[in-house]
């Protein structure tokens, strides 16, 4: 063998190898299974009913404003886009709905489907970090409907006082409640997990629902659009709306989810207590407007569906106030307002 022969053979074998490697470092930038691919945007998402959609904090999103029938009154102003938990908030919600409307296979409300449905499809081009529920207003609690039967009580003066005409039928009313919202929190869950997320990828996080008025009303109350008693308003605010909490915190803890309480998230500012623009509860509100969206035969009652509804400031103060909840990690606790015009979580038990 020729003495010239050895290196040679080196030096081909060097250039085979670094050949090699050449041809796979090309393969790693230009293979696309190779690639790391671009991380999924993160997205908080809500579901629910008017609380979570923004009904009250004005401003609707074109095409939820009676549109084709379509009611869902979905605001920019809504909690969902005041976190700093996510790059950017979904809003799922929409007035009026109840539990059947948030799960799989419910009846459409507003023209809407399913809210979990639509849920799965965020959650796939989505990274959802959390994902908030507010829901069982609607279903046997019917919250309009006591506020209507509240209302009548005070201008008829022959009829009973709506403490004593809902009051006995309450428990009832919210253990009936209770069973439909764990169902509709049990697709949400459901949802995510077609979506390919994990129960620990996620944070589910119930909410109740702030009491919008209070018995520390003015004398000339029924004036400035609170057409209540005061004995009616203190047991909705201090009966009514808590034990809805408790039910709510109850499910949340079947489904596995963390629950926040904003049953005293208005209070010092609830309706008729000050300067409109500083409270945090809407007053009787009429929208002339509404008689310009959908069928004459609708305008009657989304007249006044913004009435005694959170207002701008307070989801703004929900919106931070559920931010720091999550990222506390409490399991439960409660939206308290702060002298600053926002709130925080009082960590309960």
């Amino acid at each position: 063998m020729p003495t010239t022969s050895l290196p040679r053979r080196l030096s081909g074998l060097v250039l085979a190898a670094l050949a090699v490697l050449c041809t796979a470092a090309v393969s790693t930038l230009v293979s696309p299974g190779a690639a790391r691919a671009d991380p999924l945007p993160t997205a908080v998402v809500a579901l629910g009913d008017s609380a979570a959609s923004g009904e009250g904090a004005g401003d609707y999103v074109p095409g939820t404003r009676g549109e084709g029938g379509d009611w869902c009154h979905r605001s920019p102003a809504a909690y969902v886009h005041r976190t700093g938990l996510a790059a950017v908030g979904v809003n799922l919600a929409c007035s009026g709905a109840a539990s059947a409307n948030v799960g799989f296979g419910g009846p459409a409300h507003h023209t809407e489907g399913s809210q979990a449905a639509r849920l799965t499809e965020v959650a796939r081009t989505h990274r959802v970090p959390v994902v908030t529920l507010q829901v069982g207003s609607n279903d046997e609690p019917d919250l309009s409907g006591v506020a209507a039967a509240c209302v009548r009580a005070f201008l008829d003066l022959v009829a009973p006082p709506c403490r004593e005409t809902v009051g006995p039928s309450w428990p009832a009313r919210l253990a009936a409640m209770s069973e439909r919202v764990e169902a509709a929190a049990r697709d949400v869950r459901t949802a995510m997990r077609e979506a390919g997320h994990r129960d620990d990828d996620y944070v589910l996080v119930l909410l109740s629902y702030p009491a919008p008025g209070t018995e520390a009303m003015p004398a000339w109350h029924v004036a400035q659009g609170c057409p209540y008693s005061r004995p009616d308003a203190a047991w909705s605010r201090t009966v009514a709306f808590p034990q809805l909490a408790e039910a709510i915190g109850r499910v949340a803890q079947r489904v596995d989810a963390r629950f926040l309480d904003l049953t005293r998230l208005a209070e010092g500012r609830e309706a008729c207590t000050g300067p409109p623009d500083g409270e945090w509860a809407r007053r009787l509100t009429a929208a002339p407007w509404t008689l310009l969206r959908g069928p004459r035969d609708q305008a009657g009652w989304h007249l006044v569906q913004e009435s005694f509804h959170p207002t701008a400031p307070a989801h703004a103060a929900i919106g931070g106030c559920l931010t720091e909840f999550v990222r506390g990690g409490a399991p439960r606790g409660t939206c308290l307002p702060d002298g600053d015009g926002s709130a925080h979580p009082q960590v309960r038990a």
